[in-house]
């Protein structure tokens, strides 16, 4: 058994045979993190002292990130004790992840390849979660899959799921041919550490691709609350959203009704009809801004953007530890 400190000095035992991630969560220390499998990467820590081995192969971890001497927690194990330049996540202590029964309240098409998904979760059973976690749903075959909650917490016990078509994916193929409302379903949640930090920043900019809105339409729907209670602490949030097609925009964000929002829809195969942006939102944020020193982001999507946005926008100012990320990693 090792002993691993972070950069706050909280401190946890380790084991030779987990994951440093996973010993943290037994002991209740949570450090970032979101797929648990090596590939999202977002649970890249710095070692400053001792050693570790691989578990898993780091697919996430880029060659920039090991020669500086970066891990991914969910793939390393200690083999002595270790310091960490890392903190824990203290909002997540009275988080409690369960497996929970729930039944399908109501089931929209948003696009053709596109559904939004309304879970019921029984009155009796308390769910609580921070805006931009996701839950693992467990289908009627047993298969899991990852899907972010799309709404803040509210008082109705529901929770709403954007779910994409995957061209042969087994939870696809009841989603959109045999699920129906009040079928019984089970999940396991909350999960991930992608939430909105606080103190807020002066400025926040918000990235997604495709279905990645999701999580960000529920932190869209926090910030709307926290203005109502305090409008001067919310300042200018940039949203920037990016589809392939003009027909996969599924959401009209002026219905989320929130002081200082600018949206920006961002199209990578635009047609002849299309008007507005087209490119990538990584790059329509370079053309807008020049300094993001006083900005933190948040960025949902494909692994490909994420890292492609944390780069550009680390180098013209953003602090690198304010790029909150959560990639989409198939199945």
């Amino acid at each position: 058994m090792h002993s691993v400190t972070l950069s706050n000095l909280r401190t946890f035992n380790a084991d030779t045979h987990q994951s440093i991630l996973e010993n943290g969560l037994k002991q209740g220390i949570f450090l970032e993190h979101s797929c648990k499998t090596g590939r999202c990467g977002v649970c890249a820590v710095k070692v400053l002292e001792g050693k570790t081995n691989t578990l898993q192969s780091e697919t996430g971890l880029t060659k920039e990130q090991a020669a500086q001497g970066y891990v991914l927690s969910c793939c390393r194990a200690a083999c002595s004790d270790i310091s960490l330049d890392a903190e824990d996540l203290p909002e997540l202590q009275n988080i409690k992840i369960k497996i929970y029964p729930a039944r399908i309240d109501s089931i929209q098409l948003a696009t053709e390849s596109i559904i939004k998904v309304v879970l019921r979760i029984p009155p009796n059973t308390p769910f609580a979660f921070l805006p931009g976690q996701y839950i693992g749903v467990i289908g009627p075959n047993g298969t899991r899959r990852s899907y972010s909650i799309a709404n803040a917490p509210r008082g109705d016990h529901k929770i709403e799921l954007h779910i994409k078509n995957v061209e042969g994916g087994e939870l696809s193929a009841y989603w959109f041919k045999q699920a129906k409302v009040n079928d019984l379903l089970r999940f396991e949640g909350p999960l991930g550490t992608f939430f909105l930090r606080n103190p807020l920043p002066p400025k926040l900019l918000l990235l997604a691709t495709g279905t990645g809105f999701a999580p960000i339409k529920a932190i869209l729907e926090q910030l709307k609350a926290i203005a109502a209670q305090a409008p001067a602490s919310v300042g200018e949030v940039g949203l920037y959203w990016g589809n392939r097609f003009e027909t996969d925009i599924y959401q009209q964000l002026d219905q989320l009704d929130l002081p200082n929002l600018k949206v920006q829809h961002v199209v990578s195969r635009p047609g002849p009809s299309w008007q507005g942006r087209s490119g990538y939102i990584q790059n329509a944020v370079l053309k807008d801004y020049s300094n993001l020193n006083d900005f933190a982001a948040y960025a949902c999507g494909s692994i490909h953007m994420i890292e492609s946005a944390k780069a550009i926008l680390t180098a013209i100012g953003l602090p690198s530890n304010k790029f909150y990320s959560d990639a989409f990693v198939s199945s």
